[in-house]
């Protein structure tokens, strides 16, 4: 059995290129940061081990958490490669534009601001929530992908961003769902519950809070558009 068999390229991005396969027979991802020539060799392999190591820790802290995220199976520092466990479902964009999915898109929906709102209570932003990193499958429910650009925070901020790139993401890709971002909120203030932080050294921000911030920034961004 080879240990790592790939079956088709996901996505091809400015940092990393995405592969779905087989890691020992198991469904998995896997994910290797591109070298970019224009950085020195030695800075470009320093940030690459930086990043990788911080999305594993990020990962890792989440599963033990019981968020669901992906858990870790491999990781190459060297190579700048890390193979994830491939979550069921279909990417958020792709269900909200399917006909057929139309009579669950409140449940889905629902579900991620759910999922977001318990990201965030665990003191982390994930930097980049499009509904292509929003993974839903019917029975497993709203999984979180691509941690690439996710950090430990207490900022109230950094949470209002990122239910405000979620809003533009379905504003500009999915304008036919026009309380889209409703819903979401809908699911994100009823997941007031917080698990056990014990990296935050202060409190941290509440739903009503983190919801308050977001309008904030909207009307920031309105104003300034």
């Amino acid at each position: 059995m080879q240990v790592w068999e790939k079956e088709c390229r996901l996505h091809v991005g400015a940092e990393a290129v995405v592969d779905a396969g087989l890691w020992l027979g198991r469904p998995a991802v896997r994910k290797e940061r591109r070298p970019r020539a224009w950085r020195h060799p030695d800075l470009d392999a320093r940030l690459t081990k930086s990043r990788m190591t911080a999305e594993a820790r990020i990962l890792q802290r989440l599963t033990i958490a019981g968020l669901p995220v992906p858990h870790v199976l491999a990781l190459d520092m060297g190579s700048g490669w890390m193979v994830q466990e491939r979550l069921p479902g279909r990417p958020l964009i792709e269900c909200l534009r399917d006909p057929a999915a139309a009579a669950s898109i409140p449940e889905m929906l629902g579900a991620a601001g759910t999922a977001i709102r318990n990201l965030h209570a665990q003191g982390a932003a994930h930097g980049d929530l499009t509904t292509n990193n929003l993974l839903w499958d019917p029975t497993s429910g709203i999984s979180l992908i691509d941690f690439g650009l996710a950090r430990w925070t207490t900022e109230v901020e950094r949470f209002g961003i990122d239910l405000q790139v979620l809003h533009e993401c379905l504003s500009a890709s999915h304008p036919e769902h026009a309380d889209a971002m409703e819903q979401v909120l809908s699911g994100y203030s009823m997941a007031e519950a917080a698990g056990v932080v014990d990296h935050a050294a202060e409190q941290l921000a509440s739903a009503a809070e983190v919801l308050t911030r977001f309008e904030q920034i909207r009307t920031r961004v309105r104003y300034h558009g």
